[in-house]
């Protein structure tokens, strides 16, 4: 079949995702419907965040953009208005993009009097969608749902995430095992899927652009019954570090001021950091379940095939490995990420259940998206549309090797300038990885360099070994040169002179 003119639009973010985390990948998280979505799609493995944590990587996923150009680098960093993005094409061609969820956005205070509230928070929606449920971490619209059916809620938000008291089978296991007072038909989870729900059936035949961001598995890692007792702790994986937290702060000065931070300083209780991935497991296969019941709706309503369906993450969660918890840095761990696309098109039946073992970003989901609307992508996108691979016919010329950045200026406490020495403009780090190495350069600090095929933990920097030098050059130089081609390119396309102007890609 071939898609409408406006074919529907379901746009998916689970937040905290890591890559490997999905059923099909042969990993132990049960995620039966994405299973099968990746069967009659197709699946990239090997795809990773542009940038964490949430605010920088959905600048990077929602406007195409390496954070080197559209400079929004930490939550709370402003996003320049002048750049569009997927909503704001989108709405080029008829569709009003509905949000479900957050972008975290910080707006550009430029455009706004100092007094807007709005300039309180960097948990604001991207310009061009139409929040349908605004629900960021703060949980009032999922609350005001829950006292709406009768659901008793705390006086203090955010204590409706508290676990119950003396539940059953508890002893002896993590602090994350017990659920909360709701159960999983009354979750923020279940809450969105159902406000999906509703607005799909509401359009009708209207085609639609949803963009549904869930909030989990982001903590706090406390899951509903049954998916707080659906993982074993116990026969989780173990976690990839050194044997102390002192012998892995050895390798770099950022990691040992990362591995002391609060926030990002995982426990040395083993059996509550294993109780924390069950948990956050558990919370994985109830976003399954969620998408499940609405794909289930698509299908049995006839939209199914006639709906482009994304689903990805906006970074991943270190979950203990090199002792670190939260997103951040130079580890796979926190940016090795979940992407599935499924085209209904018939060009794409020989493409379906495919997946894909070249390097992609996140910037080319947005290039993708316009594709398939038959949009031009824009010049400020940095990254690639994927629809050759949902065509079944890879591009020769796709990149070898994947890019990402991390900037951890901390402009409110200025912790990296006093306790590593660093200037505002040197707090942050680019990462170029491939098959084999991974080259990581700090603007103010040594570089790392990573022997990916011998060493895939990461444990060995060999960047000061003599003969890794001419290895460590060559990686370094291959940075310069992406960045280079990468560099903002506004108006670097036209030409103006004899004839009037001339505008060439």
């Amino acid at each position: 079949m071939s898609l409408p003119s406006r074919p529907n639009i379901l746009f998916v973010t689970a937040d905290q995702w890591r890559g490997e985390c999905i059923g099909r990948l042969g990993h132990m998280v049960r995620t039966p419907n994405l299973d099968a979505l990746a069967a009659d799609g197709v699946l990239f493995r090997r795809h990773f965040a542009s940038a964490a944590p949430c605010g920088p990587s959905r600048a990077c996923l929602l406007t195409g953009m390496y954070l080197m150009n559209h400079r929004s680098g930490t939550n709370g960093t402003p996003l320049d208005a002048r750049f569009t993005n997927i909503a704001l094409e989108a709405r080029k061609i008829g569709y009003a993009p509905a949000l479900f969820g957050y972008t975290d956005t910080a707006l550009d205070p430029r455009t706004r009097p100092a007094s807007d509230p709005a300039l309180a928070t960097y948990e604001n929606v991207l310009p061009g969608f139409d929040a349908a449920v605004y629900l960021p971490e703060d949980p009032k619209a999922w609350l005001k749902w829950l006292r709406a059916k009768g659901v008793a809620t705390p006086a203090d938000d955010f204590d409706i995430y508290l676990p119950v008291d003396n539940y059953p089978g508890a002893e002896g296991k993590g602090p994350s095992y017990p659920p909360p007072a709701y159960g999983a038909e009354e979750s923020s989870t279940a809450f969105l899927a159902g406000e999906v729900l509703s607005y799909i059936e509401e359009k009708g035949d209207e085609p639609w652009f949803v963009h549904l961001s869930w909030l989990r598995p982001h903590p706090p890692w406390i899951a509903p019954e049954p998916y707080n007792a659906m993982y074993d702790a116990e026969a989780v994986p173990g976690f990839i570090r050194r044997e102390t937290r002192e012998m892995e702060g050895e390798q770099h000065p950022w990691l040992a001021f990362q591995t002391n931070r609060s926030g990002f300083r995982a426990p040395e209780d083993d059996l509550a950091m294993r109780q924390f991935k069950a948990t956050y497991y558990g919370l994985m296969s109830e976003v399954d379940d969620q998408l499940g019941r609405i794909l289930a709706a698509l299908k049995a309503s006839g939209q199914y095939e006639r709906t482009l369906i994304v689903f990805t993450s906006d970074h991943g969660e270190q979950m203990g490995d090199h002792w670190l918890l939260g997103k951040s840095g130079y580890f796979d761990q926190s940016f090795h990420i979940p992407l599935i696309i499924r085209d209904p098109r018939a060009e794409a039946d020989g493409a379906h259940g495919t997946i894909v073992e070249a390097f992609t970003e996140s910037v080319d989901v947005t290039p993708t998206v316009l594709d398939v609307l038959g949009l031009e992508v824009p010049l400020t996108c940095d990254g690639r549309s994927l629809l050759p691979f949902l065509r079944g016919r890879p591009p020769a010329d796709w990149r070898a090797e994947v890019h990402w950045e991390y900037d951890f200026r901390d402009i409110r406490g200025a912790a990296p300038e006093t306790e590593l020495g660093l200037a505002i403009e040197t707090s942050n780090l680019a990462v170029i990885a491939d098959e084999t190495t991974k080259y990581v350069h700090f603007a103010g600090l040594e570089p790392l360099l990573f022997d990916r095929a011998v060493d895939p933990g990461e444990f060995v920097n060999l960047a000061g070994q003599p003969a890794a030098a001419p290895r460590l050059a060559a990686y370094a130089g291959r940075m310069l040169s992406w960045r280079m081609r990468h560099m903002e390119r506004g108006l670097s396309h036209w030409h103006l002179g004899e004839g009037g102007p001339v505008f060439r890609r």
